[in-house]
Formats: C-alpha cells, structure tokens, sequence
C-alpha cells in the first residue's frame, strides 16, 4: 500500500534551524518551551504565520508599532501552544529566550511584546471588522498553502455513528 497515509513522495518540507541559536544547558536559565521551536521551523517552511501578517489589518498609529504584527500574530498564537491561555504571561515570556526566537523580529534581539501590548493587539487589533474577515478566512487559506505544496491524492472520510457530543451540542 504506497502512500497509504496520503503522503506524496515529492515536495518534502525540510527545517533548517538558525545557526546563531545555541541550545545548551545553563540552570539560571531555563525555558520550558524550547519545543516550539520544532513548531517553529514548520511555520517558517510553510509560511503560515508570514501569511497571516501580511493579510492582518494594522490599524496602530504613532510609534505603536514596535512590533510588526507577524511577530504579535506568533505571540499570541506560539503562547497559547505553549498552553499559556491569555496575555497574563507575555511580560515574562517577551524575555524567554526560546520564545524570542519563536516570535522572531526584534523579539530575537531586544524582547518580545508586553502584556499591555499583547492585550491591544488580541481585543483591538484582531478585533477590527477587517481583520475578523481576514481570521474567519485564514485556516482555509493555510490548508490551501499546505496542499499547494503537497497536493493530497486521496482523502479518506472516516464516518462512524459514535456520539462525540461537545460543548452546546
């Protein structure tokens, strides 16, 4: 059964990790998320969170914009991978070096957005008419990046009656 799994044998996705990162162990600094950077790699091969910035809406004025809002739209969305549920933690994590790396841009050099930041961008930046338009749309466009890379030759349809009820039924 060849590519059973629906898997073509062209147009691999390969990582390449930034050669300046250094892993190693040091006690007085620790980061629990190093493993995104896996993540990472893979958005950076398929372009997903690059796409995201270029449609977002920016609606900042003045000096606002520290952070471009790839790097915001990786924050937010690295931190909630990480299994960090609001901004509550973006003080602290804008100084991990893991996810300085992760969010990229200034963040590598300098440290990643604030707290308050964070918060303007989710409730106001994300929340303009524009960008909801650009959000509702954006998983089907990143599944149409990924098949446009790795066109998929079948699609299995896994139908069952089991009852998977969820929340509001």
């Amino acid at each position: 059964m060849d590519g059973a799994s629906g898997e073509s044998e062209q147009a691999d996705i390969r990582v390449d990790f930034d050669r300046r990162l250094k892993l190693e162990f040091h006690g007085s600094r620790v980061t629990s998320d190093a493993g995104l950077l896996a993540f990472r790699e893979l958005d950076d091969a398929l372009g997903l969170t690059e796409m995201a910035g270029q449609m977002l809406a920016d609606s900042r004025t003045g000096k606002n914009n520290r952070h471009t809002l790839t790097a915001q739209f990786r924050q937010s969305v690295f931190g909630r991978l990480a299994g960090y549920e609001d901004v509550n933690d973006a003080e602290r994590l804008g100084r991990d070096a893991a996810m300085r790396w992760i969010i990229g841009g200034r963040a590598v050099t300098k440290e990643a957005a604030s707290t308050s930041q964070m918060g303007r961008f989710e409730t106001e930046v994300l929340t303009s008419e524009a960008n909801i338009a650009v959000l509702a749309n954006l998983s089907g466009r990143w599944i149409d990046a990924v098949h446009a890379r790795c066109p998929a030759k079948t699609i299995v349809l896994d139908m069952d009656s089991s009852v998977s009820p969820t929340y509001g039924d």
